[in-house]
């Protein structure tokens, strides 16, 4: 039996305790190293799922209380509009923002003018620390990683995507202003989302954890209890758990695996028995009685016997190895090497000599 998706129910004293913790835990890094009172840390939510998501996924959250301040600075990625230089976009688009009613918009910058004014090193790092959020079109979002740098990942300050030519502007762009996105990465089981910020109060934090944690379990693009383990952390503290899924949800995994199985099993005897060759007779055998035949057709091993006898000796012919065949005719050839040799060592053979050996005998 498969659960519904909005069964997360978080205990709200636990929540609020894990809350005050973190707070103290900034308090006292702060003194110790005698920080700025306005210095807000960044207070996220850590889900931790059953299983790996087969596709990713990005929800957008709207909480109850906002993250930025009217007087945050947001900046805006646009696309080049065609025959118009930068000024002419930039100008164009902010108009645009002005008629839909879209006011924390503080900068916006064409894809053109991204290349070629923010193209050194230095000033893209100006470029992140001036603004608190970065905005993009979505016409453009796969095409500003390569632009903006890895800084703009690493400070988790990469531009949100948004749909300039919707007819619900201004509150599109107020959710992302204001509310949080938690993105689902099909390449693992853990997901952060940024839901709260030091210098709120615990109760407006604590409202604002229930509020995402609602909106994540019921958006979720799984089927039955997902959500393992939840925690509270900032960039440098603990993490500190705030919900916990029972025991049950481990055997509904099992039961599900379970399930996937027999049916691959089903799947892998019907291809089995659609793939038996049919005998002459046109009579379709059973698994069993093939598997019958095949046990009795099966051979008995014997052990080879090793030759006790040696084998025979190849004996060349009398008769030796065939002569070369004879050099062309026409040229004389002169006494090879091998032939002066030999007549150097054999003696000449004299009547003088002949007839000393017979008076010794």
């Amino acid at each position: 039996m498969e659960s519904t998706r909005d069964d997360v129910v978080l205990d709200r004293p636990q929540v609020k305790t894990a809350v005050l913790a973190l707070n103290a835990h900034l308090k006292s890094t702060a003194s110790s190293k005698k920080l700025l009172m306005n210095d807000v840390q960044p207070i996220s939510l850590l889900f931790t799922l059953w299983k790996i998501p087969k596709k990713e996924q990005t929800i957008r959250i709207r909480l109850p209380n906002g993250l930025r301040t009217e007087s945050a600075e947001v900046c805006l990625f646009t696309k080049d509009e065609a025959k118009m230089t930068s000024e002419q976009t930039e100008r164009f688009y902010r108009k645009l923002l002005a008629e839909r009613g879209v006011k924390n918009v503080t900068e916006v910058i064409p894809f053109k003018a991204l290349k070629t004014e923010f193209k050194p090193f230095e000033a893209k790092r100006r470029l992140l620390g001036n603004f608190d959020l970065f905005l993009s079109d979505a016409r453009i979002r796969r095409r500003l990683p390569s632009h903006i740098g890895k800084h703009f990942y690493e400070k988790k300050k990469a531009p949100l995507s948004v749909d300039l030519l919707s007819k619900h502007l201004a509150k599109d762009m107020e959710l992302l202003i204001q509310g949080t996105t938690l993105t689902v990465s099909n390449k693992g089981s853990c997901c952060m989302a940024f839901v709260a910020h030091s210098g709120m109060t615990a109760d407006e934090i604590v409202e604002n954890v229930v509020a995402a944690v609602s909106t994540i379990s019921t958006k979720l693009e799984m089927k039955g209890k997902n959500i393992k383990i939840i925690h509270l952390k900032t960039r440098k503290s603990a993490a500190l758990p705030i919900y916990s899924s029972d025991l049950s949800h481990i055997t509904l995994v099992e039961e599900s695996r379970e399930k996937a199985t027999l049916l691959k099993r089903k799947q892998k005897k019907k291809t089995e028995n659609d793939n038996m060759e049919v005998p002459e007779n046109g009579i379709k055998q059973d698994g069993k009685g093939r598997e019958e035949e095949e046990e009795e057709e099966i051979p008995q091993l014997v052990p080879i016997e090793t030759p006790t006898k040696r084998p025979k000796r190849l004996v060349l012919p009398k008769k030796g190895l065939k002569k070369a065949p004879k050099p062309a005719a026409g040229k004389v050839l002169t006494k090879t090497l091998k032939d002066k040799t030999l007549s150097k060592k054999t003696p000449k053979v004299t009547a003088r000599g002949l007839t000393g050996k017979a008076r010794s005998k």
